[in-house]
């Protein structure tokens, strides 16, 4: 199984494709450095199978690597990210 995690500007999205097929997306409101993270989505079909940690965590790796910081008004990703401390810096003020 080959993942990617990509963002998607024109969508304003981050897009997880497993195997070159898109699997799951993390909907995004870009505010200068700021992401609010409202919504993101797995397939019905592939739920269960930890692919929401697999994109959270890679939008969270590009938004460090772009030094921006996050809202994270969905629940996946606030629990996401109550679950992994390290990400706490990536919190916007």
């Amino acid at each position: 199984m080959t993942h990617a995690v990509r963002r998607n500007d024109e969508r304003s999205r981050y897009e997880l494709t497993i195997d070159g097929h898109l699997v799951g997306i993390a909907d995004f409101d870009a505010q200068d450095s700021v992401l609010v993270l409202p919504h993101t989505e797995i397939d019905a079909a592939r739920r269960g199978q930890g692919l929401g940690a697999l994109l959270v965590g890679g939008l969270l790796d590009d938004v460090r690597a772009r030094s921006e910081h996050v809202v994270p008004t969905c629940w996946y990703v606030r629990e996401y990210m109550d679950l992994h401390p390290e990400t706490a810096d990536l919190l916007a003020d």
